[in-house]
Formats: structure tokens, sequence, C-alpha cells
């Protein structure tokens, strides 16, 4: 059958958590819940539809897409997936709990599966091909599933625009090679389901997107 996916807004980032599962299997992408009801929502979801959680995917370490991870640590016990360079951008969360005055924040367990970022990962029949694009920060990816031609693209590309990149490890120019080298040469049809706001399409964003018109260097 075709994978769902299931997006969640959490926390005060508004950031786009995602559940993709095949009726059975489920895995869990960038968990942002930021308290009980938030926690309770993804909870609910995965139990309602009878799924069983095999995995934690993260595109990237920032805080908002790791807010929920001690929570699903301690719910779930699975394996967790990062790209390896980004354990520095996961080791900093903590630094932007405290510069955001967030004091409920929980720094979660490293990730014990790191990544390459040119791996294929296989759930069931939830399938991804891992694509390293970095300038976000330094060890972002995002997972694509050329079959049913979407992609979780964490915050690589938002609607007409796409992730800053002056936060620590990120690189304007780095982020430009991203978009135009990996993100805008997937088929146009493809899905793109964001770290924030809605969703989009290659199509669109290469006719749309801020980056056509300059707004990196």
């Amino acid at each position: 059958m075709a994978t769902v996916v299931k997006k969640m807004t959490f926390n005060p980032f508004q950031e786009n958590t995602y559940v993709v599962h095949d009726g059975t299997s489920c895995v869990i992408i960038d968990p942002g819940c930021f308290d009980r009801l938030e926690e309770a929502e993804l909870v609910d979801f995965i139990e309602s539809n009878k799924l069983t959680p095999v995995a934690v995917l993260l595109t990237h370490g920032h805080i908002d897409h790791i807010a929920g991870l001690d929570f699903v640590n301690r719910k779930y016990a699975l394996d967790v997936y990062l790209q390896e360079d980004d354990l520095f951008t996961f080791d900093g969360s903590e630094r932007a709990a405290r510069m955001y005055g967030i004091q409920q924040y929980v720094h979660p367990a490293h990730p014990n599966k790191l990544m390459k970022g040119t791996e294929q990962l296989v759930f069931g029949e939830i399938k991804f091909d891992v694509l390293f694009t970095p300038g976000h920060c330094v060890g972002h990816v995002v997972f694509y599933n050329k079959e049913e031609a979407y992609v979780i693209n964490g915050d690589v590309i938002m609607r007409g625009s796409h992730g800053r990149t002056d936060l620590p490890g990120g690189d304007s120019a780095t982020l430009k090679r991203t978009l135009l080298d990996t993100m805008f040469k997937l088929p146009e049809e493809t899905v793109v389901y964001s770290g924030h706001g809605p969703e989009t399409t290659i199509g669109i964003e290469k006719k749309t997107n801020a980056v056509m018109f300059g707004s990196l260097a």
C-alpha cells in the first residue's frame, strides 16, 4: 500500500512533526512535541491507528525538531537516526533552550544510528533515500520517497523560501548549492513536506522560490 504522511504542528516555533506509516508500522520524523497536550496528540494518532513505531528519523538537530525526542525515547525506546555531522547542532540545543528561555527542555540522549547522508532506509513498506542537504546546518538531510514522489524536507525548502542560515553551522552559499544541485534536481511533481508551513512541490519552488531571485549569496 501507499504510505500515509500525517503532519502535526507543535511547539512555539510552529514546527511540523511527521508520522509516516504503511497501515501497520510508522516512523516519527522530527518529534517537536513540546508539552503534554502535544505529546498526547502524537501518541493518540499512533494508538488510534493501531500503528507500531519502529524508528525516529531526524532531518537535523535544531531544538524545535528534537524538543519531543526525550519523551519519544522514554515512550517507545526506538532507534534514532541523525546525520553524523549534525551532532554539532544536536549538542547545541541546550544552549538554544537557554537563549529562547525554554525552561522545561530536556536534552535527549544521542541518536544511536548515525548516517552519512547516502543511505536507503526501509521499514516495512516505508522506504526513503537519505539525501545530504547541508546549509541550514552542517548535517541536514532529507528523506525522499522516489516511488511515491514526496520528500520530508525539514528546513531546506519552505513554500516560496528556504531555511535560515544565520544559526551556528549555517552557510548561505552551501544552502544555495543544496537547493540548486540536489533539491531542484528532484522531479517537479515531488511533494515537499516542510519543517514549517504548508506543503509545496519542487515544480512550484523552481518557479517561485526566493533563492531563484537572489535571496541567498
